[in-house]
Protein backbone atom coordinates (compact mmCIF):
# COMPACT_ATOMS: atom_id res chain seq x y z
CA UNK A 1 0.00 0.00 0.00
CA UNK A 2 1.44 3.31 -1.08
CA UNK A 3 -0.82 5.14 1.40
CA UNK A 4 -4.11 5.03 3.39
CA UNK A 5 -6.13 8.20 5.08
CA UNK A 6 -9.13 7.23 7.28
CA UNK A 7 -12.17 9.67 8.04
CA UNK A 8 -9.36 12.30 7.36
CA UNK A 9 -10.26 16.10 8.13
CA UNK A 10 -8.19 19.32 8.43
CA UNK A 11 -9.64 22.30 9.64
CA UNK A 12 -7.58 25.53 9.76
CA UNK A 13 -6.79 27.78 12.52
CA UNK A 14 -9.66 30.37 11.29
CA UNK A 15 -12.11 27.45 11.69
CA UNK A 16 -12.37 26.72 8.15
CA UNK A 17 -12.85 23.09 7.05
CA UNK A 18 -10.22 21.89 4.32
CA UNK A 19 -10.90 18.28 3.94
CA UNK A 20 -14.12 16.56 5.71
CA UNK A 21 -13.66 12.49 6.60
CA UNK A 22 -11.57 11.84 3.71
CA UNK A 23 -11.19 7.82 3.07
CA UNK A 24 -8.68 7.13 0.48
CA UNK A 25 -5.82 4.75 -0.21
CA UNK A 26 -3.85 3.68 -3.37
CA UNK A 27 -1.60 0.60 -4.30
CA UNK A 28 1.94 0.69 -5.23
CA UNK A 29 2.59 2.16 -8.77
CA UNK A 30 -1.34 3.78 -8.96
CA UNK A 31 -1.89 6.90 -11.10
CA UNK A 32 -4.98 8.87 -9.17
CA UNK A 33 -5.96 12.45 -10.90
CA UNK A 34 -8.08 14.47 -8.66
CA UNK A 35 -10.35 16.66 -9.98
CA UNK A 36 -12.79 19.80 -8.70
CA UNK A 37 -13.81 22.99 -8.72
CA UNK A 38 -11.36 25.61 -6.76
CA UNK A 39 -11.48 25.34 -2.94
CA UNK A 40 -12.47 21.48 -3.26
CA UNK A 41 -9.60 20.83 -1.06
CA UNK A 42 -7.27 19.45 -3.46
CA UNK A 43 -4.19 21.19 -2.41
CA UNK A 44 -4.62 20.43 1.07
CA UNK A 45 -4.75 16.63 0.46
CA UNK A 46 -1.58 16.71 -1.16
CA UNK A 47 -0.01 18.35 1.52
CA UNK A 48 -1.77 15.85 4.17
CA UNK A 49 0.07 12.96 1.28
CA UNK A 50 3.03 14.60 1.55
CA UNK A 51 3.60 15.20 5.48
CA UNK A 52 3.88 18.53 5.35
CA UNK A 53 0.16 19.03 6.85
CA UNK A 54 -0.90 17.20 10.37
CA UNK A 55 -4.49 16.28 9.53
CA UNK A 56 -6.61 17.24 12.62
CA UNK A 57 -8.49 14.16 12.63
CA UNK A 58 -8.22 10.81 11.54
CA UNK A 59 -5.01 8.35 10.36
CA UNK A 60 -2.32 8.88 7.76
CA UNK A 61 -0.51 6.09 6.46
CA UNK A 62 2.03 6.88 3.98
CA UNK A 63 5.18 4.48 2.15
CA UNK A 64 4.38 2.26 5.09
CA UNK A 65 4.74 4.68 7.86
CA UNK A 66 2.23 6.54 10.10
CA UNK A 67 4.14 9.95 9.44
CA UNK A 68 3.27 11.77 12.56
CA UNK A 69 4.21 8.89 15.11
CA UNK A 70 8.19 9.30 13.62
CA UNK A 71 10.93 11.20 15.14
CA UNK A 72 12.57 14.09 13.44
CA UNK A 73 14.91 12.49 11.85
CA UNK A 74 12.90 9.58 10.38
CA UNK A 75 10.17 12.15 9.02
CA UNK A 76 12.88 14.13 7.15
CA UNK A 77 13.60 10.82 5.48
CA UNK A 78 10.43 10.28 4.55
CA UNK A 79 9.86 13.43 3.15
CA UNK A 80 12.93 12.87 1.56
CA UNK A 81 11.01 9.40 -0.75
CA UNK A 82 7.92 11.77 -2.07
CA UNK A 83 8.27 14.03 -4.27
CA UNK A 84 5.90 17.40 -5.21
CA UNK A 85 5.45 19.55 -7.89
CA UNK A 86 3.75 22.20 -6.78
CA UNK A 87 1.93 24.75 -9.40
CA UNK A 88 4.27 27.37 -8.48
CA UNK A 89 7.63 26.06 -7.29
CA UNK A 90 9.28 27.38 -4.71
CA UNK A 91 12.67 27.96 -6.17
CA UNK A 92 15.29 30.89 -5.47
CA UNK A 93 15.34 33.23 -8.22
CA UNK A 94 19.50 33.85 -8.28
CA UNK A 95 19.45 29.99 -8.39
CA UNK A 96 20.69 28.30 -11.74
CA UNK A 97 18.71 25.68 -13.34
CA UNK A 98 20.87 23.01 -12.95
CA UNK A 99 21.39 23.75 -9.07
CA UNK A 100 17.50 23.82 -8.74
CA UNK A 101 17.02 20.27 -10.22
CA UNK A 102 19.40 18.42 -8.28
CA UNK A 103 18.00 19.66 -5.43
CA UNK A 104 15.49 16.77 -5.84
CA UNK A 105 18.21 14.77 -3.77
CA UNK A 106 19.46 17.11 -1.47
CA UNK A 107 17.28 14.59 1.21
CA UNK A 108 19.48 11.92 -0.01
CA UNK A 109 22.57 13.70 0.30
CA UNK A 110 25.29 14.90 3.36
CA UNK A 111 24.95 18.13 3.90
CA UNK A 112 28.65 18.74 2.93
CA UNK A 113 28.00 17.38 -0.65
CA UNK A 114 24.45 19.79 -0.73
CA UNK A 115 26.90 22.84 0.02
CA UNK A 116 29.23 21.92 -2.37
CA UNK A 117 27.02 21.21 -4.72
CA UNK A 118 25.48 24.66 -4.78
CA UNK A 119 29.09 26.04 -6.27
CA UNK A 120 29.89 22.95 -8.39
CA UNK A 121 27.06 21.10 -10.01
CA UNK A 122 27.91 17.12 -8.55
CA UNK A 123 25.47 15.74 -11.39
CA UNK A 124 25.35 17.83 -14.66
CA UNK A 125 24.35 14.73 -16.55
CA UNK A 126 21.56 13.73 -14.75
CA UNK A 127 20.02 16.91 -14.27
CA UNK A 128 20.65 17.42 -18.11
CA UNK A 129 18.89 14.06 -18.96
CA UNK A 130 15.72 15.31 -16.99
CA UNK A 131 15.94 18.79 -18.59
CA UNK A 132 15.93 17.15 -22.22
CA UNK A 133 12.78 15.29 -21.11
CA UNK A 134 11.19 18.45 -21.17
CA UNK A 135 12.76 19.93 -23.63
CA UNK A 136 14.70 22.60 -21.41
CA UNK A 137 18.12 21.03 -21.83
CA UNK A 138 19.80 24.13 -22.85
CA UNK A 139 18.47 26.16 -20.04
CA UNK A 140 21.14 24.15 -17.66
CA UNK A 141 22.61 27.04 -16.57
CA UNK A 142 20.77 29.90 -17.12
CA UNK A 143 19.24 31.47 -13.63
CA UNK A 144 15.92 30.98 -12.76
CA UNK A 145 14.58 34.05 -12.31
CA UNK A 146 15.00 34.55 -16.42
CA UNK A 147 12.52 31.84 -17.07
CA UNK A 148 8.80 32.39 -17.98
CA UNK A 149 6.25 30.82 -15.36
CA UNK A 150 5.65 28.31 -17.27
CA UNK A 151 9.53 26.99 -17.57
CA UNK A 152 9.82 27.01 -14.06
CA UNK A 153 6.87 25.09 -13.44
CA UNK A 154 9.17 22.20 -15.98
CA UNK A 155 12.39 23.02 -13.69
CA UNK A 156 9.92 21.84 -10.98
CA UNK A 157 8.90 18.80 -12.89
CA UNK A 158 12.47 18.07 -13.83
CA UNK A 159 13.34 18.01 -10.16
CA UNK A 160 10.84 15.57 -9.31
CA UNK A 161 11.83 13.43 -12.03
CA UNK A 162 15.29 13.72 -10.99
CA UNK A 163 14.86 12.92 -7.25
CA UNK A 164 12.65 9.01 -8.59
CA UNK A 165 10.50 9.27 -5.46
CA UNK A 166 8.45 6.33 -4.41
CA UNK A 167 5.15 8.65 -4.09
CA UNK A 168 4.63 11.32 -6.65
CA UNK A 169 2.38 13.85 -5.82
CA UNK A 170 1.76 16.74 -8.51
CA UNK A 171 -0.73 19.93 -7.33
CA UNK A 172 -2.06 21.54 -10.47
CA UNK A 173 1.91 21.48 -12.52
CA UNK A 174 0.57 22.13 -15.91
CA UNK A 175 -1.27 25.09 -15.11
CA UNK A 176 1.27 27.58 -16.84
CA UNK A 177 1.65 25.02 -19.88
CA UNK A 178 0.34 25.65 -23.23
CA UNK A 179 -1.96 22.26 -24.23
CA UNK A 180 0.66 20.44 -26.20
CA UNK A 181 3.17 21.58 -23.41
CA UNK A 182 0.65 19.89 -20.86
CA UNK A 183 0.08 17.15 -22.30
CA UNK A 184 3.85 16.60 -22.92
CA UNK A 185 4.82 17.20 -19.16
CA UNK A 186 1.76 15.00 -18.01
CA UNK A 187 2.97 12.18 -20.09
CA UNK A 188 6.56 12.17 -18.62
CA UNK A 189 4.80 11.98 -14.92
CA UNK A 190 3.34 8.89 -16.14
CA UNK A 191 6.70 7.88 -17.73
CA UNK A 192 8.19 8.30 -14.58
CA UNK A 193 5.47 6.55 -12.46
CA UNK A 194 5.57 3.65 -15.07
CA UNK A 195 9.16 3.48 -15.30
CA UNK A 196 9.97 3.70 -11.11
CA UNK A 197 6.80 2.38 -9.80
CA UNK A 198 5.69 5.01 -7.91
CA UNK A 199 2.87 6.08 -7.29
CA UNK A 200 1.29 9.12 -8.82
CA UNK A 201 -1.50 11.67 -7.77
CA UNK A 202 -1.87 14.92 -9.75
CA UNK A 203 -5.00 17.71 -8.93
CA UNK A 204 -5.61 18.82 -11.81
CA UNK A 205 -8.13 21.78 -13.16
CA UNK A 206 -7.59 20.50 -16.49
CA UNK A 207 -10.09 17.74 -16.73
CA UNK A 208 -9.12 15.86 -20.51
CA UNK A 209 -5.61 15.48 -19.11
CA UNK A 210 -7.20 13.82 -16.41
CA UNK A 211 -9.11 11.45 -18.49
CA UNK A 212 -6.85 10.98 -20.90
CA UNK A 213 -3.74 9.86 -18.51
CA UNK A 214 -5.10 8.46 -15.43
CA UNK A 215 -7.21 5.16 -14.80
CA UNK A 216 -8.41 6.23 -11.58
CA UNK A 217 -10.57 9.60 -11.47
CA UNK A 218 -11.04 11.08 -7.82
CA UNK A 219 -13.48 13.75 -7.85
CA UNK A 220 -13.36 16.58 -5.00
CA UNK A 221 -16.13 19.01 -3.66
CA UNK A 222 -16.27 20.93 -0.23
CA UNK A 223 -13.31 19.09 1.15
CA UNK A 224 -15.15 15.94 0.44
CA UNK A 225 -14.71 13.00 -2.05
CA UNK A 226 -17.13 12.83 -4.04
CA UNK A 227 -16.53 10.13 -6.44
CA UNK A 228 -13.40 8.04 -6.82
CA UNK A 229 -13.92 5.81 -10.08
CA UNK A 230 -12.05 4.30 -12.79
CA UNK A 231 -11.75 7.13 -15.56
CA UNK A 232 -14.28 5.68 -17.60
CA UNK A 233 -17.05 5.08 -15.67
CA UNK A 234 -16.79 9.02 -15.18
CA UNK A 235 -20.27 10.39 -16.76
CA UNK A 236 -21.05 14.15 -17.64
CA UNK A 237 -23.84 14.17 -15.33
CA UNK A 238 -20.91 13.69 -12.47
CA UNK A 239 -18.66 16.23 -13.83
CA UNK A 240 -21.89 18.41 -14.04
CA UNK A 241 -22.46 18.08 -10.34
CA UNK A 242 -19.21 18.59 -9.13
CA UNK A 243 -18.68 21.99 -10.63
CA UNK A 244 -22.12 23.40 -9.96
CA UNK A 245 -22.07 26.46 -8.86
CA UNK A 246 -21.83 27.07 -5.18
CA UNK A 247 -24.07 29.65 -3.07
CA UNK A 248 -25.23 31.10 -6.56
CA UNK A 249 -21.84 31.82 -7.53
CA UNK A 250 -20.14 29.68 -10.36
CA UNK A 251 -17.36 27.92 -9.59
CA UNK A 252 -14.26 28.17 -12.26
CA UNK A 253 -14.98 24.89 -15.16
CA UNK A 254 -12.32 23.70 -16.75
CA UNK A 255 -14.75 22.30 -19.80
CA UNK A 256 -17.78 23.55 -20.98
CA UNK A 257 -21.11 21.54 -19.96
CA UNK A 258 -22.93 19.51 -22.47
CA UNK A 259 -21.10 18.12 -26.13
CA UNK A 260 -17.97 19.38 -25.15
CA UNK A 261 -17.90 17.56 -21.86
CA UNK A 262 -19.12 14.08 -23.01
CA UNK A 263 -16.18 14.23 -25.88
CA UNK A 264 -13.86 14.56 -22.84
CA UNK A 265 -15.77 12.03 -21.14
CA UNK A 266 -15.35 9.44 -24.31
CA UNK A 267 -11.69 10.70 -24.79
CA UNK A 268 -11.00 8.42 -21.75
CA UNK A 269 -11.45 5.30 -24.02
CA UNK A 270 -8.45 6.96 -25.63
CA UNK A 271 -5.69 7.14 -22.88
CA UNK A 272 -2.30 5.50 -23.80
CA UNK A 273 -3.40 2.86 -21.25
CA UNK A 274 -6.04 1.45 -22.83
CA UNK A 275 -6.40 -1.33 -25.89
Amino acid sequence: MSFALDAVGVIHPNGQRALAGVTLSARDGERIAVIGPSGAGKTTLLRVLGAALRPTEGEVQALGTRPWQLPAAALKKLRARIGTVHQSPPIAPRLRVVTAVLAGRLGEWSTLRALGSLFHPSDITGAHEALARLGLEERLFERCDRLSGGQLQRVGIARVLYQRPALLLADEPVSALDPTLADAAIGQLVAQSESTGATLMASLHAVDLALRWFPRIVGMRGGAVMFDLPAAQVTPGMLDALYASEGGIATQRPLPAGAATVAVVEAAFHRPDCP
